[in-house]
């Protein structure tokens, strides 16, 4: 990617403080564009030229990236899905592209705003397209390897899980004992597991993947120390995540802490879960 700026449209987490500086340690102007109760404050610092927007403001977006003669974007973090229906203020723009659209699944949405920026002239860029090394590495990361019954559980899992993501519903299931516990939808991959962790009873595995259909501009599956965490609290002992197509954060840390706590952690191929 040869440009000289570079625009940001920042959700919450910390993959776009961590591309931030990425950029500027590659000479990189960043025009960030963050939202209200979503990103995290503290990108002010990282960043060159800083808007705050909320959910649904696409023509002041636009405005501002004009502004500062932005031509290339990424857009990186999550919005919490369940805020969508409180915290926004559509414009015409954002108005006419949800009338266009038979759903508002994640990729349908994300790829119709990201069509819309394209015909304004700014071009939407693979998230990791400065950050690759954050992408998942295939093999087991920790000391604890997953057992017989584990691996059938996640090999169901993992069919669940890309089947789900067909249908853009989710990225993530739960299951115990070959028994799906609990899948992903609006709530996201800490409740999802919470949720199936309180049915397990200690045997419940994570699968978590790339939808087959998944647009990597956007939304690429991550894990991170909280994922771990969460599994900690919920009783899961076994995460599986897809390896060269998930973002992960922290990972010596979370590695570290999975070792402490007797979680497994490994990263397969779609090819060899088929």
């Amino acid at each position: 990617m040869d440009v000289k700026r570079i625009g940001l449209i920042a959700g919450y987490g910390q993959f776009p403080i961590l591309f931030a500086r990425a950029a500027r340690q590659k000479g990189l102007q960043v025009v960030a564009v963050g939202y209200q109760k979503e990103t995290d404050p503290a990108l002010a610092k990282d960043v060159d030229h800083l808007a705050w927007l909320y959910l649904g403001q696409i023509k002041k977006m636009i405005t501002f990236f004009r502004r500062h003669d932005v031509q290339d974007a990424v857009m990186l973090g999550g919005i919490t899905k369940t805020r969508m229906f409180t915290n926004v203020r559509p414009d015409a723009k954002a108005i006419s592209l949800m009338m266009r659209m038979r759903h508002t699944h994640d990729d349908a949405v994300l790829r119709a705003f990201a069509d819309i920026l394209e015909q304004e002239g700014i071009r939407i860029h693979s998230s990791t397209v400065l950050l690759p090394e954050l992408l998942a590495k295939h093999g087991v990361w920790t000391s604890r390897h997953p057992s017989h019954n584990e691996i059938e559980d996640l090999r169901l899992g993992w069919r669940i899980a890309k089947e789900i993501g067909r249908l853009d519903i989710g990225q993530c299931v739960v299951v115990a004992g070959g028994t799906i516990l609990a899948v992903e939808a609006i709530e996201g991959t800490d409740a999802t597991i919470t949720r199936g962790g309180a049915l397990g009873n200690g045997q419940g595995v994570v699968v978590k993947v790339c939808k087959p259909i998944q647009d990597t501009r956007f939304d690429v599956p991550s894990v991170g120390l909280q994922t771990i965490e969460t599994m900690q609290t919920a009783g899961v002992k076994t995460l599986a995540v897809e390896a060269g197509k998930t973002v992960v954060f922290d990972q010596p840390a979370m590695v570290t802490m999975a070792d402490r706590c007797g979680i497994t952690v490994v990263a397969f191929s779609d090819d060899e879960m088929r």
